[in-house]
């Protein structure tokens, strides 16, 4: 096999597909070409020239039993001679949905849809109906999705982009993005209760929803400050407003009931994607029967499809056998040990963590931090990408500028020993040419 295909197929595919790939997250602006995966397997990648790695970034989360398993592989293999779509529900759908409301805290009653973007529209709706209000508050460096009023003061590299922190400016992250649409999107900094109750007291009786990711995931990940997912509660009580918590991500992966079964706060509404299908595309807005069954119509060509819904039983039925979360748990404090290790080897500020599933790598700190603001003041940004470029070409995949890494019931002990190696002699790279 002749090597440097990856760099051939990306000259050629940019002749047809837009910047040469399916979507922003599919290649970094550190990096000079994308990788073209031939196949995946347990918990590793092959690109087109052979290279394996060691995989972090799991489909960005979905991948949650590995690449290719067998058993997810299985059961689509059977639905297929089956048929992949009819329009119309099927028993496994129905099935899905009664472990789900058995399994998720918050989970009275289930809708589907295919994407988490498409979850957060439809909560959206779901809290307007039910309130008669139309303003909905997020947190600066949450992530609800790319549609218009969705993504904004997701991403930045500046807090003076931000503005001032009671009173933030509205980020707009995409060329085109219509900023009328924003005009009911009230913005908060995250983990500052007091700032929150004055934002709510200044539109008061207008929040129909506040949404959040209960573990600040997709740029962090950053834990919630003991007691604030429980002050946020009763802010919402108090005020009648549908909190909701954005648990694409953290579903399934802080634990088998998500970061509210972790914490033991139940949102209004709990939505989910990414893990529960496996690798197949399948969304989840759970919540209260009263707020569920207001009227707001779940429209979607492949919303509840019989190919995700057998996926999602297999998922189901992984994630809930004894010792699995145990598992992920000392497989994350072992890489978060060796990663402290390496801290201390070569002198250099790093934060690590691990909860469930989730580990975090921060370079610059020796402590967590509280809010994008303090991310993007405190942590040395630049530094992670270099050993994001670095652990790439030695073997591993994790992902660019967050600092987060997914864990798989297909990781073994072997898996992280060889990352801690890989990792070492990234940070030997990178202190010798700096």
């Amino acid at each position: 096999m002749r090597k440097n295909r990856n760099k051939e197929l990306y000259i050629e595919t940019k002749k047809y597909l837009v910047n040469g790939v399916a979507s922003s997250f599919h290649k970094s602006e550190v990096e000079d070409i994308p990788l073209y995966i031939e196949y995946g397997k347990g918990s590793k990648l092959y690109d087109v020239d052979g290279k394996e790695y060691i995989d972090y970034v799991l489909g960005l989360g979905p991948m949650i039993l590995g690449h290719a398993n067998e058993k997810i592989n299985k059961a689509v293999r059977k639905q297929l001679n089956r048929g992949t779509h009819y329009s119309a529900p099927t028993k496994e759908l129905g099935l899905l949905s009664k472990q789900a409301t058995e399994l998720i805290p918050c989970a009275e009653k289930i809708s589907f849809q295919s994407t988490g973007s498409e979850a957060d529209m439809y909560a959206f709706r779901l809290a307007r109906a039910y309130t008669g209000r139309m303003k909905i508050l997020k947190f600066e460096g949450h992530y609800h999705g790319w549609a218009d009023e969705q993504n904004i003061n997701f991403a930045t590299d500046s807090v003076e982009e931000l503005g001032p922190i009671d009173k933030p400016n509205k980020v707009y992250s995409v060329k085109g993005q219509r900023h009328a649409t924003a005009d009911d999107i009230l913005i908060a900094p995250w983990n500052d209760l007091n700032t929150l109750e004055n934002v709510i007291k200044n539109n008061r009786d207008e929040i129909a929803a506040i949404i959040m990711e209960p573990y600040m995931c997709d740029e962090g990940p950053i834990a919630p400050k003991s007691g604030y997912l429980q002050g946020v509660r009763k802010l919402c009580d108090i005020h009648n407003i549908v909190l909701i918590f954005d648990e694409i991500i953290t579903g399934f992966r802080l634990s088998f009931s998500g970061a509210q079964g972790l914490y033991g706060v139940i949102p209004d509404i709990g939505l989910f994607a990414k893990a529960i299908g496996g690798g197949f595309p399948m969304a989840m807005i759970c919540g209260k029967k009263e707020i569920m069954d207001i009227g707001v119509t779940s429209s979607g060509c492949f919303n509840g499809n019989p190919v995700a819904s057998v996926a999602g039983l297999v998922v189901f039925g992984e994630l809930s056998k004894p010792g699995v979360y145990e598992q992920f748990q000392k497989l994350g404090d072992t890489l978060v040990s060796g990663i402290n290790n390496l801290s201390k080897k070569y002198n250099t500020k790093i934060y690590s963590c691990a909860d469930g599933a989730i580990a975090t790598i921060m370079f610059g700190l020796d402590r967590p931090v509280n809010d994008i603001r303090d991310y993007i003041q405190n942590a040395d940004i630049d530094k992670y990408n270099k050993f994001f470029v670095s652990v790439k070409e030695l073997g591993v995949r994790i992902t660019y500028r967050r600092g987060r890494l997914f864990l798989s019931t297909e990781h073994t002990e072997k898996d992280i020993d060889k990352t801690l190696e890989i990792f070492d002699e990234a940070l030997f790279n990178i202190q010798k040419v700096d």
